[in-house]
């Protein structure tokens, strides 16, 4: 214990100010969160910072101090030390730990990689035309791995290519290249490590929560319960209504098919006897205009009949006319031939 006191004397006034200042900001908020910053410029920090002054305040400070003021606090805040890890920023809210990670989700940003890094996966440069005019970017890029040639007065890709895979280190030339290409195969931005909200101790797993698919699950799961309610005519709040006309239809049907006179299905008991009144009138119109038809085909069949009968029996009292002619010519030539003889005799 006295060497525990004799070393805190020795500790610097304002390495004591920092640990009460994370003590204070702890106490004072809901909820604190352990988030990686490895990789991020200060630039990108501080940016970060002004961007989320409204919702939670965002402070760097060194692991041993943090871990500190952690261990001071007692109950289960020091179970939050076992996220400290290289470079590492404490984030206070009155956000819950959900809003926190979505928040800190969106700072993330695509960043060009640098030389020497590890790519997280597989770098792919796409096939296609790029911006350069023909010049000395053509063997800069052919001599980073890339294939490129000139196309249409312009330097392009020949071919897709994975030019580094993950877990390799990214060479000079070719994290050079990718920067001119806009290429940035690293998303950079405040990565939530843990965060912790009244004795609770909350990882990226838990609050990485797709709420378009839990807001479809919700729905799907109302529409479902509701369906299931209606069809055993369960009565709540929200069905009583569907209910209520479902049942009234039933009902209703059940008048018409059985032609009870009430007066609420008296309405439709008449428009149905009248589609019917009309249908037997249309079917018996029908059948009118069939045998109609029927006797004026026979009419027509019977005229048809007779004119073919005339058409034939003409020719034949026409070839029977001219065979009887030569007959009365013989006749004339007999009383010529008895006339002259005739007048022979009485000279």
């Amino acid at each position: 214990m006295a060497e525990e006191r004799h070393h805190t004397e020795h500790i610097p006034q304002w390495k004591k100010d920092e640990i009460e200042n994370i003590k204070e900001l702890i106490q004072s908020h809901k909820v604190f969160g352990m988030v990686g910053i490895e990789g991020i410029l200060a630039t990108k920090i501080q940016k970060i910072r002004r961007d989320l002054k409204d919702v939670a305040v965002l402070k760097v400070s060194r692991n041993t101090l943090t871990e500190r003021a952690l261990n001071q606090l007692g109950e289960s805040i020091p179970e939050m030390t076992r996220y400290l890890d290289n470079q590492t920023a404490l984030i206070f809210t009155n956000e819950s730990p959900f809003k926190l990670y979505k928040l800190l989700e969106q700072t993330k940003t695509p960043s060009p990689i640098k030389a020497g890094a590890i790519a997280p996966e597989d770098i792919i440069v796409q096939k296609g035309p790029t911006s350069f005019p023909p010049g000395p970017i053509l063997g800069e890029l052919q001599s980073a791995g890339i294939p490129a040639s000139i196309d249409a007065g312009k330097v392009a890709v020949k071919e897709t290519k994975v030019v580094c895979k993950a877990g390799e280190a990214v060479p000079q030339k070719l994290a050079t290249m990718l920067s001119k290409l806009e290429i940035y195969p690293l998303i950079v931005g405040l990565d939530l490590r843990a965060a912790y909200d009244d004795g609770t101790i909350y990882e990226p797993e838990l609050l990485a929560v797709d709420e378009s698919k839990y807001f479809s699950d919700i729905i799907r799961a109302a529409q479902n319960a509701f369906n299931l309610s209606v069809n055993t005519a369960y009565p709540t709040g929200a069905t009583i209504g569907t209910l209520l006309a479902k049942a009234y239809a039933e009902s209703k049907n059940l008048g018409v098919n059985a032609v009870i006179l009430e007066p609420g299905v008296m309405d439709s008991l008449l428009a149905k006897a009248h589609v019917q009144m009309t249908s037997v009138a249309s079917e018996a119109a029908e059948k009118d205009a069939n045998a109609v038809d029927d006797d004026l085909r026979e009419v027509l069949g019977a005229a048809a009949s007779a004119a073919a009968a005339v058409t034939v029996a003409a020719p034949a009292a026409e070839e029977e006319k001219k065979e009887e002619e030569p007959e009365e010519e013989e006749e004339d030539h007999a009383e010529e031939d008895g006339m002259a003889g005739l007048g022979a005799l009485f000279g």
